[in-house]
């Protein structure tokens, strides 16, 4: 670990948060003299403290060993760049589109990686009205099942969760400019689904046929 690496970033998240040496080291239950000494590049805190810190300061723990927090390039796409991420533990949802890091439960997150579906992921996509109509007949099981449909396009992101206790269907809104729909399986992954053309519709009154 670098001591020095480690203090100026501990200084900076501190400042940014507007706190004293004092008022952190009142957080931490350890004296003011330990804090100076860890912004100083004199030591670093010790192994215990760093979940304290790390929740203190909103940063992970690997981040705060490194002593550095790398800026992320600013995301300047769109929604279809969206990518989506499961706890293995909790099953909590996450969605990003621009990257970084995503922790749960303690867990560095991975991005869940589309693929085309497969027979034993596949699903009938229909028009209702204004929705997509999606059904399936993957087992909805406690241990086996369908966690959300979700249809991402250029400015929106729907998504539906399903519980195994629900049938093997689902509703989406439509967007505007179509989009793409995906299907996770809480034990395969994530697969893309593909839509079918929408029929254009067309505005104004029908023609009136004449009688005969």
């Amino acid at each position: 670990m670098d001591s020095t690496r480690i203090g100026a970033l501990l200084r900076a998240l501190r400042r940014e948060r507007g706190m004293t040496q004092s008022q952190m080291a009142a957080e931490l239950q350890v004296s003011r003299q330990a804090v100076s000494r860890w912004e100083r590049g004199q030591g670093c805190p010790d192994v215990s403290l760093l979940p304290a810190l790390a929740e203190l300061f909103g940063v992970s723990v690997e981040r705060l060993l490194t002593g550095d927090l790398p800026p992320q390039p600013q995301e300047v796409g769109n929604l279809k760049r969206t990518q989506f991420y499961v706890c293995p533990d909790c099953g909590n949802l996450l969605t990003a589109t621009g990257g970084g890091e995503l922790h749960c439960c303690g867990r560095r997150l991975e991005p869940l990686v589309p693929r085309p579906a497969d027979a034993d992921h596949a699903a009938e996509v229909q028009t209702a009205e204004e929705d997509w109509f999606i059904t399936f007949r993957h087992p909805m099981e406690k241990d086996h099942s369908i966690r959300f449909a979700a249809l991402v396009g250029l400015d929106r992101l729907l998504v539906a969760r399903l519980y195994p206790e629900q049938g093997g269907e689902v509703r989406i809104p439509q967007l505007r400019g179509g989009g793409k729909l995906y299907l996770c399986c809480s034990r395969d992954g994530l697969f893309e689904i593909p839509l079918p053309r929408r029929r254009p519709v067309r505005s104004g009154r029908l023609p009136e046929v004449p009688e005969r």
